[in-house]
C-alpha cells in the first residue's frame, strides 16, 4: 500500500478507534472482548483499506463488523452453555492423598530442570538419553539433575536417604 493510503488509515483509525471501542464495550460488557473485537475490525479493514474507505461511512461499517463478530460470539457461548447442559455431570474425583499434597509442595522447591528431571522420569517413565535429548542437556546433566532432585525431595520431605526417595513412585 501507497504512503498516502497507510496515512489515510491511521487517520481514521486515529479518529474513530475511541468511539468503536466504547461501542463494542457497550455491545459485551467485558473490556477484553471488546478490544479483541475492535482489533479484529480494524484488521479486516485494514486488509480492504482501499474499499472500505471508498465507503460513505467507514465507521459504519467497522460497527458492522464489530457487530457481528460479537453475535459470533454470543452463539459460540449459547453453543456451549447448551452443549455443557446437556452433558452428564463429571464423576466425582476424590480430593489428593495427604501424601500427594507433600509431595508437590516438596517440588515446588526444586529448581525447574531437577523438577522436569523428575517428572519425566518418574511420571512418564522417560530414560535418562530421552530425556536429555528432549531438554538439549548432556546424559550427565540430567544423571545430576536427578540426584540433586531426589537429594532436595528428601531434604523437603525430611527422608534421611535421598535413594528413598527413588524407591517412592
Amino acid at each position: 500500500m501507497s504512503l498516502s493510503v497507510k496515512v489515510d488509515f491511521d487517520a481514521f483509525y486515529r479518529d474513530t478507534s475511541r468511539r468503536l471501542m466504547r461501542y463494542a464495550y457497550g455491545l459485551t460488557g467485558d473490556p477484553g472482548e471488546a478490544q479483541d473485537l475492535v482489533q479484529e475490525a480494524y484488521a479486516r479493514a485494514w486488509q480492504r483499506w482501499r474499499k472500505v474507505s471508498g465507503y460513505e461511512d467507514p465507521e459504519a461499517w467497522l460497527r458492522l463488523i464489530v457487530n457481528r463478530l460479537s453475535t459470533d460470539r454470543w452463539r459460540r457461548v449459547f453453543v456451549r452453555r447448551s452443549h455443557a447442559a446437556a452433558q452428564q455431570p463429571a464423576a466425582f474425583v476424590p480430593p489428593p492423598s495427604e501424601d500427594v499434597v507433600l509431595l508437590v509442595r516438596a517440588m515446588r522447591t526444586l529448581p525447574p530442570a531437577h523438577r522436569q528431571a523428575l517428572a519425566l522420569h518418574y511420571l512418564l517413565d522417560r530414560s535418562i538419553a530421552e530425556i536429555a535429548e528432549e531438554t538439549g542437556a548432556t546424559i550427565s546433566t540430567v544423571k545430576s539433575w536427578l540426584f540433586r532432585g531426589r537429594a532436595g525431595l528428601a531434604a523437603a520431605l525430611g527422608l534421611d536417604d535421598p535413594e528413598g526417595v527413588r524407591r517412592v513412585r
